[in-house]
């Protein structure tokens, strides 16, 4: 997935996000690189989910526009849109008595038509996915007696069934225990290296966010404070800025990426 023009590049320029009678985020400007790693990180109630959500084109902006490839989203045919990019929003309900594999297979959609049978590709896509996230074992169990982290397994196989170029995820890591925490974030990394996959996800550990992460968003109450690398983003001015936290950050003792530490 070689992207030499930057076509994948997810940009926002001037964006306003919010609900009627309060905004969210105000005049948001920033570039989310293609074939990169991202973690939008900050507070509780910043707006994390809500950029991710206008990202994937679910809410409407009150004022700006998210661009990809430098056309904006609005642009877009729904099909051609989702053959390109995924979203895994938080707390996703599974229906009533749908088996894994079914679920996952639901991730194909923008690539069949109406009337169409399943084909070899829709078939080898969804066992990728089930492999991905060491499911195949449970592929014919209801989503409804699997535990909670293994229903977020579910989900994030059937985002990468979808296959699509960039893919974005509302706190991926959420109901999973630590091991499985690590287990997720190394497999979007290993798909970004091997593939190419641009992964754009709201995530709360920032130690994990950097050592997982080529690329850190930082946003405040008052919008954005800073992005780029992890070691540009995450020093104790920008901390204190965004969480009103007192930390130092030294390097992290196995990725020398870095680590936050509260004083």
């Amino acid at each position: 997935m070689s992207d030499p023009a930057g076509q994948n590049d997810l940009e926002v320029r001037g964006l306003t996000l919010g609900y009627p009678g309060r905004a969210v985020l105000r005049d948001l400007s920033l570039r989310m690189p293609s074939g990169r790693v991202t973690a939008i990180l900050g507070p509780n109630g910043c707006g994390k989910s809500t950029l991710l959500r206008a990202l994937g084109r679910l809410i409407v902006p009150q004022g700006g526009s998210v661009q990809l490839g430098g056309r904006d989203l609005r642009g877009y045919e729904p099909r051609l849109l989702a053959r390109r990019l995924g979203i895994l929003p938080q707390a996703p309900l599974a229906p009533e008595g749908i088996t894994v594999a079914d679920l996952v297979g639901r991730g194909r959609a923008p690539w069949r038509g109406l009337l169409s049978g399943w084909s070899t590709a829709d078939r080898e896509a969804v066992a990728r996915a089930l492999a991905a996230v060491h499911l195949e074992d449970m592929a014919e169990r209801p989503i409804s007696e699997l535990s909670g982290g293994q229903r977020q397994r579910a989900w994030i196989a059937l985002a990468l069934a979808q296959e699509t170029e960039i893919l974005l995820l509302d706190e991926p890591t959420t109901w999973l225990d630590l091991p499985h925490q690590i287990e997720v974030l190394r497999l979007f990394q290993r798909l970004n290296r091997e593939r190419g996959l641009t992964v754009i996800s709201v995530l709360h550990d920032l130690n994990l966010a950097a050592r997982h992460s080529d690329h850190l968003v930082l946003l405040g109450r008052d919008g954005l404070v800073a992005e780029g690398a992890p070691e540009a983003v995450l020093t104790p001015l920008h901390l204190a800025r965004a969480f009103g936290l007192e930390a130092r950050v030294m390097p992290d003792p196995v990725t020398a990426t870095p680590m936050v530490v509260p004083l």
